[in-house]
This record gives C-alpha cells, sequence and structure tokens, in this order.
C-alpha cells in the first residue's frame, strides 16, 4: 500500500517511489497540508506554528485562543469564509446569498485503482499501479458536501488531485471559484518556472522569483490559450535541470484556466490551479454535483530534466489512449502550405503522388474541401464535401490515393461557423452571440454553442457523414478563435457557459474515437492554442505551434518539453523562405528539428530540388529507424536555446543503450569559439561508438566535457549523433 492512514490522530500519507504527500485532520476538523517532497517517514505536524498573528481572524470553534488562525495555516482545501484571506480555492455564494463555507473533515476510503472523473479527461492506471484516497469534507450550515480525490501512481512520482462539490442543502448555490489543487509551503523560497506566448511562439520558458504577493497566470479565452499554458513549476533557487528540489502542476483541462503563486505575509508559499473564476458562477441545484478537473502533480530532488520525464511518463502512458498512445506515427504530408485553398481532387492526387516516391506514409487535405470553400470567410459549419470543388466524390478521391499505398486524412474545424454558411442561415441562435450586441468575430467567425447537446450533436452527425465515405485515417482537429461572447441561448445561468462548452467538446471527441478507434486524431488550435494535458487524452497529439520555422522551434519545442513529451508534438518540415518568418534554414536542419516530434512535412513536393528530395529520402529513413526511441526514450535538454549558441537535446533509451543527440547552432560569428555539448543520463564508465563516424567515445568524458560541436560555414547548421553502449565496463 501506498496510502497510509493513521486512525487515532487522523494523518494521511501518500507515498510513491521518491515522494511523500502527508496532511492532517486537527482536533477542530480543519484539514492541514502538512508536507510534500522527497520521500520521508514520520509525521510532519512539527512544521505547523502557532501565534498570535494580528488582524487575521481566529474560527469560534477554537475560543479565545488567537494564535488559532486560517490565515497563517497551511491548508488543502482553503476557502473564503473562514479568516483566510490568502486566495482561496474555494468560493460558494450560499442559496440565502451570502458568501462562504467551512469544510470540516467527515471521513474517508481508500482504494485500489485510479479514479475516474464523470465526463472529464483524468489520469488512467490499472488497479495494480494506482491507489486512490477519498476525504470527505462538509459544511454543516450549508450541508454542501466535498469529496477530494487524491490519485497516487507510485512508480511514477505522479500524484493527481481533484474534488466533487455536491450541494446537499436546500435551494440554489452558485459556485464561483473552483481550483483542484492547493501546495501549502510552510517555508522555501522559489522561483515559479510558467510558459508564456502568443498565436506562433507559444510556451515561451521564463523563470521569476516568487516575490511577495500574487503571480498569476491563466486564460479567459475559453481555451487554455497560447497566451499562458496551464502548467507551472515551483523550483528552489538553486535547482538546475540536474539537481535541486522542483514540483510541477498540470491542468488536465482544456478551457479557461487560473494558476496563482502567492508568497504571504509570513513568507509563506500558495500554488493553486484550476478554474477560471471570470465569468464563472455555476449554479448547482439540490442533490446536484460539480466536478472539479484534476491537476497532476509531480516532485523531484533531481532537478528538471527529472521532472519533466516524470510528467512525459504520465502523459504518454496514462492517459493518451488507443492504437496511436505508443504506436508509430505515420510520417504525413499535408496540403496546406504546398496549395493553401487553391486544389481540386487531381491536384491533391498528384500530391498525393509526389508524396509516395518520396516515402511518405499519408497525405492530409487541409481546409477548403466541404461547403462553399475557398477562403476562409465563408462555409464553416457546412461539413459536407464539395465534389464540384473536387471534380470527384471524396470516396474515389481515397479510394486512388490508397491505391498507390498512402494512407489519407481530413483537416475539420467542428466547433466555428461563418456567418457567410448554410447552417448559421438555419439556426443563428446556434452560435455564442450576446443579445442586443454585434458579435466578436476573429478569423471572420463565429463559434458554435457546445454547450448545447443539440448543436453538439448535429456537428457531430455531420462529421460522421463524411468519415463514412472512405478510408479516412486521420483527423485534424482545429479551432482558430478563442472564444469571447460567452453567452447561450439555452443557457438559464450564463456562468456555466465557459464550462459546459468543454464538456460539449469533449463529449464530442469521445464520441468520436468510440465510433472510430483506429483514426488518429491531431488536435489543433491555431498551432498550440489548446495544448494541455486535457486534451490528449482524446488526441495523442497536437499541432505544436502554426510556426514551421526551425529556429523558432527549437525555442517553443524547448518550453513545450518541460511538461509535455515529445510523442505528442506535431512537427514538420517545411518550405523556405518559412511561410511564417521568411528565414532560410538548411534542409538538413529543418529535419533534425521536426524529429523532436512526431515528423512530417508542410511544402510541395514539386518545388524541391532532387537534392531535397533525396534528403527527405533519408530524413524518414533515419527517422524510422529512431523512432521508438524518440517517441518513448527519457528526454534531455542539454543547452538552453534562449541563452546559449546551440540548441541541444537528448534522447536515451531506459536500459541507456541507445542515445540520439541533437544539435542546431543558431548563432554563427567570424572566427568563431568552440561549442561543446555535455551529454546526460549515459551508462557511467562505459565505451559507446557513435554510428556515423565509427569513433568510440568513454560515457564519462562525454557527460564531463561534452561532444565536440563542428563550425561549418552557413546559417543554422545542424547535426545529429547517434550513440550505442558497447562495452558495460571501461577497464582502458
Amino acid at each position: 500500500m501506498n496510502i497510509y492512514s493513521n486512525e487515532q490522530k487522523l494523518f494521511f500519507t501518500l507515498h510513491t517511489k521518491h515522494t511523500t504527500y502527508q496532511m492532517m485532520v486537527d482536533e477542530y476538523g480543519f484539514l492541514l497540508h502538512l508536507y510534500y517532497g522527497r520521500k520521508t517517514s514520520g509525521t510532519m505536524e512539527y512544521l505547523l506554528s502557532f501565534a498570535d498573528r494580528g488582524f487575521s481572524g481566529n474560527p469560534s470553534c477554537v475560543g479565545a485562543d488567537r494564535t488559532y488562525s486560517m490565515d497563517a495555516l497551511p491548508q488543502e482545501l482553503p476557502c473564503q469564509g473562514t479568516g483566510d484571506y490568502r486566495s482561496p480555492s474555494i468560493v460558494i455564494l450560499n442559496s440565502d446569498g451570502s458568501y462562504g463555507c467551512d469544510f470540516r473533515y467527515k471521513g474517508y476510503l481508500s482504494r485500489k485503482g485510479k479514479y475516474a472523473l464523470k465526463k472529464l479527461p483524468a489520469v488512467y492506471a490499472d488497479e495494480e499501479e494506482a491507489e486512490t484516497l477519498e476525504i470527505y469534507l462538509e459544511d454543516t450550515v450549508s450541508n454542501v458536501q466535498v469529496t477530494l480525490l487524491y490519485g497516487v501512481l507510485p512508480e511514477l512520482d505522479i500524484i493527481t488531485r481533484s474534488a466533487q462539490i455536491t450541494n446537499a442543502g436546500f435551494g440554489k448555490i452558485y459556485l464561483e471559484k473552483a481550483q483542484a489543487a492547493c501546495l501549502d509551503f510552510v517555508n522555501g523560497d522559489f522561483d515559479l518556472i510558467s510558459f508564456y506566448g502568443r498565436h506562433a511562439m507559444e510556451r515561451n520558458f521564463q523563470r521569476t522569483p516568487v516575490v511577495h504577493g500574487a503571480q498569476v497566470i491563466g486564460s479567459r479565452r475559453g481555451t487554455s490559450s497560447h497566451q499562458y499554458n496551464p502548467m507551472l513549476i515551483l523550483a528552489d533557487k538553486e535547482t538546475t535541470e540536474d539537481a535541486g528540489s522542483c514540483y510541477a502542476m498540470s491542468f488536465v483541462f482544456s478551457g479557461s484556466f487560473k494558476g496563482e503563486v502567492e508568497w504571504d505575509q509570513y513568507n509563506q508559499t500558495r500554488a493553486l490551479l484550476g478554474l477560471s473564476d471570470e465569468l464563472f458562477s455555476y449554479p448547482l441545484l439540490e442533490g446536484e454535483t460539480f466536478i472539479i478537473p484534476e491537476v497532476v502533480l509531480s516532485y523531484s530532488r533531481d532537478g528538471l530534466a527529472k521532472l519533466s520525464q516524470n510528467l512525459h511518463k504520465c502523459i504518454r502512458n496514462h492517459l493518451c489512449r488507443g492504437s496511436y498512445q505508443t504506436g508509430r506515427r505515420p510520417v504525413l504530408l499535408n496540403s496546406w502550405e504546398a496549395s493553401y485553398f487553391d486544389f481540386n481532387g487531381e491536384s491533391i492526387f498528384q500530391l498525393a503522388k509526389d508524396a509516395a516516391e518520396l516515402g511518405i506514409d499519408m497525405i492530409v487535405m487541409d481546409d477548403g474541401w466541404f461547403g462553399k470553400r475557398d477562403d476562409d470567410n465563408s462555409g464553416l459549419g457546412d461539413w459536407y464535401v464539395n465534389e464540384d470543388k473536387l471534380g470527384e466524390s471524396l470516396g474515389a478521391l481515397i479510394q486512388k490515393i490508397n491505391g498507390i499505398g498512402l494512407k489519407f486524412g481530413l483537416w475539420f474545424e467542428p466547433e466555428s461557423v461563418n456567418e457567410d454558411s448554410d447552417l448559421f442561415r438555419m439556426h443563428p441562435d446556434w452560435a455564442l452571440r450576446t443579445p442586443n450586441r454585434l458579435p466578436v468575430r476573429a478569423r471572420n467567425q463565429l463559434l458554435l454553442d457546445f454547450s448545447r447537446k443539440e448543436v453538439v450533436d448535429y456537428i457531430f452527425g455531420q462529421v460522421c457523414n463524411v468519415l463514412d465515405q472512405g478510408n479516412i485515417e486521420y483527423v485534424k482537429w482545429d479551432l482558430n478563435r478563442s472564444l469571447c461572447d460567452f453567452y447561450s441561448n439555452a443557457a438559464s445561468n450564463q456562468g456555466r457557459v465557459m464550462y459546459d462548452y468543454v464538456l460539449g467538446v469533449y463529449d464530442f471527441l469521445e464520441r468520436l474515437i468510440k465510433r472510430y478507434p483506429k483514426i488518429l486524431i491531431e488536435g489543433c488550435s491555431g498551432g498550440g492554442g489548446r495544448f494541455d494535458a486535457g486534451m490528449f487524452y482524446y488526441t495523442p497529439q497536437i499541432w505544436c505551434s502554426d510556426n514551421t520555422d526551425a529556429i523558432d522551434r527549437v525555442r517553443i519545442q524547448f518550453g513545450t518539453s518541460f511538461g509535455y513529451p515529445i510523442s505528442v508534438v506535431g512537427s514538420h518540415v517545411s518550405a523556405v523562405p518559412n511561410h511564417q518568418t521568411g528565414r532560410l534554414t538548411p534542409f538538413h536542419t529543418r529535419g533534425v528539428v521536426a524529429m523532436a516530434g512526431t515528423f512530417g512535412y508542410e511544402l510541395d513536393p514539386k518545388s524541391l530540388s532532387e537534392e531535397e528530395k533525396r534528403e527527405i529520402k533519408e530524413q524518414i529513413g533515419e527517422y524510422r529507424q529512431y523512432a521508438d526511441l524518440i517517441q518513448e526514450g527519457l528526454y534531455y535538454r542539454l543547452t538552453n536555446p534562449l541563452t546559449e549558441k546551440v540548441g541541444a537535446w537528448e534522447f536515451i533509451s531506459e536500459d541507456l543503450s541507445r542515445v540520439l543527440v541533437n544539435a542546431v547552432v543558431l548563432q554563427i560569428h567570424g572566427n568563431m569559439p568552440v561549442n561543446y555539448v555535455r551529454l546526460k543520463g549515459l551508462k557511467e564508465n562505459c565505451i559507446y561508438r557513435e554510428q556515423k563516424s565509427g569513433r568510440t567515445y568513454a560515457s564519462n568524458a562525454l557527460m564531463e566535457c561534452g561532444i565536440l560541436i563542428p563550425n561549418e560555414m552557413g546559417d543554422y547548421q545542424a547535426y545529429q549523433m547517434y550513440f550505442e553502449l558497447v562495452n558495460e565496463v571501461n577497464n582502458g
């Protein structure tokens, strides 16, 4: 067992392979957080301190004891209304119009296996791989009940947190803030690592000191967003990639979110992650239950690399599902940058023939195949094949493409609608629009009200009608705008629309993967605008960014790697000059960068030279050789491309016998100094042979001094070196 409880003093201890998480119920029934960190034994209540904290309130149950205040005690579920003036996890508007809640302990249950969440994505595990702890709390005045859910995956050093809020009282209440996880530290001096960005430049690494006050990241956009990713890290000041303590919190949800880190008046740190409380006021009638999406927690005392590897294994093996959870992804060619909207069936077939000659596995027909869609101003919502444009049926086109040995994939944007569409003319009320106001458009489109079942059902039926027309083996699910007009014609309370919208998206995707279990679904939202742990439950890969520039991608994929495995990162080789930046980058470099992902192409083969076509064939061969290592190996960041002249990363097999090192030179100058990159994670005191050169290296030297990165003429040269373990022991 990895969950321990002390019946006499009501301590709860969660153990993973290398970590311990502990809490206790005190004499007043409050559930206090005691400890999260390296694995330890014993109880940690000695960490609690009590003093007369001026202007910090004291609950009535403590009588005249001025030393007891929720404003200074670490808690598992801090609530508004208990005298704690720090950021709360829960805010409730009661049926009598008052704010406040006061949850006290009522009981617990522990069991084998990992809890699941109704209608929501969640980490899953076999019964022998995980355990669940449920702790029951209640507000005896309002009769609102809370079930705190803890999932423990000991081998991965992963703990998950969720909660269920039930209105067991009389009258309607409103849940106005709901954070899934709270980490309260009574001491420590932390840095906050977060990942900010914009469209075409997502998940930029940012490390800032935690200072007095609240530091907030989040999204008001109805999606997890390009601007901030719903994953954060708290790290000790001295923590590096390879040493030091650090904590990760990753939200398994794809809508608006809020992350808060607060260093309080007593130098205590509180970190919260959960739903955004802006435009959120969720009604609960008598007997109804609200489920807060879960947060994945992990701790490492061996630096950021180990923390990332914990998250990678969890997402890859316990969130992604289906045949493509670990299976090799097809190398695909997407039609978008090859032809944009200007194509027909014959040109797509010609693109497929060109792709087949290069050894590519799949052709994907992107935007423009449906409705009256020759630009991005019309047609969204009309999911029927434009056979006049194609010049043939979709089924006939797919048959021809399958006939030359290629798989076929298709692009959709099911959540969006153009006002110039048959669907909008029939059902204008199906779009999210604020009454008596002109809509806020983005990309000249609106969003369908996926909080309404009839809307989801209709679009699902249309999409299925298309998917049933042929052997479609891949779907790219896109969303090219943020939500703004949070108003549903069908909702009596608008404070629930943002949350229910995401449930509608999840319902659609769940039905889709059940009906078409062999289809590979790739998520996308203008690239990485909905790149979060929740979506990976349905889409085992996500288009990392609309920016395909290899040098920008080195930085984007660097930030992405802190929370997400390489196997979920959609990354392709594109043409030059790059369509987003105009940059000229060597073909080899573009291939090396794209191999830090699912790998594919965004270009027109007809525009390539014979030398470039030869390179594609070589790249595909190399990718297939290394695919299992790239997708399932341990990932190490070898340099920081934001501050160093070389961007480098490494994949190493779990048994440490195979190593793939990748490096891109980001700066070139006259009379350049020599660059060396240190390898990581090798088996010590061993010999490794580099495949292309045949040269052997001592593992300790590679980790201590590094490997030489050549100085060659020309911008952005890249190098890929594959090593295999030769001798277990070096006696030289």
